[in-house]
């Protein structure tokens, strides 16, 4: 009674909300999210007056032994309702003790129909009907048939060809109630695949705007910095060059801005020629002499894109980190692939972030270079980075020529779905 009770309160509460919905539906005339109470118990609780029947013959004294006829309508009932409402629960419906209690009523309804006869074979469809709520899969048609062919059986003893409107009721309830049931299932189960993958579109999203920004802002914010720091210190003794590097810090922000308006529609091409000389430019303002060679074909926008992030995410840890006096900037193409190498003079170490594993076995430390990571292993390259081969610190970058799909770029790697910090 209990757990009737709250299967009852959760239908009422479904209730109430499709019936706001369908309000909702008549004002604005747009589809309702809400699907319904979903079915329970109670849906199969009126069909029980098909017993109606065998009832009024027992009241009216036109059953032989009547007290066995009311114990028997008693367990039977008590039975389908003790089935029936532990059909909509996956676990309750694959339950043993369910399965056993199927096994009961089909016992009491054979006894009872092969006693009594006439209106108590209408039992058989209401077996039907629990039977249809419980078996699902391959064993529906296997049980449909049995159980039809087993109150044609016992209807057959007692009514003749009677029996074959029993045989055909007991079939028909059987197969139409799991097939309903079973659509109902589906239904709710692709609405609810539906609102997760929208979900899961929206986290992913929101992961490739946090490291879009990261990417963007980490290095410009860097060159503002540097630039920053060189006009405080010129300026005392040479304005002109201050003001040149004000200006170029205006350039930056500038420039900036763009990719980030760029970045918040989802449009942004990217430009390895223009990253290669904001770097060249960012490594002059910490006095730190750059080398940048590029040979091969003209290569695809989203190499550009994915080079233009190693570029940015190296130098700025040049920048940061190295107290380099020397940086070189090597990119090789072929028509297989590309290559990126940035390579410094500096201290040698990583940046102070604790180290994770790199993709060629190399340890690549830093949010940012993970990212990298991540975003070149899903467009089919690696990346490589550790110290030199004499000293300083080497960041290797590889890309086929024809990239993965650029759609599987945005997608995290990261399993616990951490947002990488600015």
């Amino acid at each position: 009674m209990s757990a009737w009770q709250e299967k009852r309160t959760d239908w009422k509460a479904d209730r109430d909300a499709f019936v706001a919905d369908q309000k909702a539906v008549r004002k604005t005339g747009k589809l309702p999210e809400h699907l319904g109470p979903p079915p329970s118990g109670f849906a199969l609780l009126p069909w029980l007056l098909m017993g109606m029947g065998a009832f009024s013959n027992l009241f009216q004294g036109k059953t032989p032994n009547p007290w066995i006829g009311g114990i028997g309508l008693l367990v039977f009932n008590s039975l389908y309702i003790h089935v029936v409402f532990r059909a909509f629960t996956k676990e309750a419906r694959e339950a043993r003790s369910t399965r056993g209690a199927l096994l009961a009523l089909g016992i009491v309804t054979c006894l009872l129909g092969g006693l009594y006869g006439g209106s108590w074979l209408l039992f058989f469809p209401l077996l039907g009907l629990a039977a249809g709520a419980i078996v699902r899969g391959r064993w529906l048609g296997k049980t449909g048939l049995g159980l039809s062919a087993l109150a044609g059986v016992v209807a057959g003893l007692r009514d003749g060809w009677g029996a074959v409107n029993v045989a055909y009721g007991t079939f028909l309830s059987t197969m139409v109630t799991a097939a309903i049931l079973s659509l109902s299932d589906a239904v709710r189960e692709l609405r609810a695949a539906r609102e997760e993958l929208a979900r899961q579109a929206v986290e992913k999203e929101r992961l490739r705007f946090s490291r879009d920004l990261h990417d963007l802002l980490g290095h410009t914010l860097s060159v503002i910095v540097v630039k920053s720091e060189a006009a405080r210190r010129l300026a005392p003794r040479d304005m002109d060059a201050a003001l040149v590097q004000v200006s170029d810090i205006e350039s930056v922000g500038r420039q900036a801005l763009t990719e980030i308006r760029e970045a918040v529609t989802g449009y942004r091409e990217g430009s390895l020629a223009a990253d290669l000389d904001r770097a060249r430019s960012a490594l002059l303002a910490a006095g730190v002499e750059p080398v940048v060679r590029q040979s091969g074909p003209p290569l695809a926008a989203q190499t550009e894109v994915l080079l233009g992030w190693v570029v940015r995410e190296a130098v700025t840890n040049v920048v940061r980190h190295s107290g380099a006096g020397r940086c070189e900037i090597t990119v090789d193409g072929s028509t297989e692939h590309v290559r990126l190498r940035v390579t410094d003079d500096g201290r040698g170490a990583a940046p102070p972030e604790s180290p994770v594993p790199g993709i060629g076995g190399t340890g690549i430390g830093g949010t940012g270079l993970k990212g990298l990571t991540e975003r070149l292993a899903a467009a089919g390259g690696l990346l490589e980075a550790g110290p030199g081969a004499r000293n300083g610190f080497t960041v290797t970058a590889e890309l086929p020529v024809d990239p993965v799909d650029p759609a599987r770029m945005a997608e995290p790697v990261d399993a616990v779905g951490r947002v990488p910090s600015l």
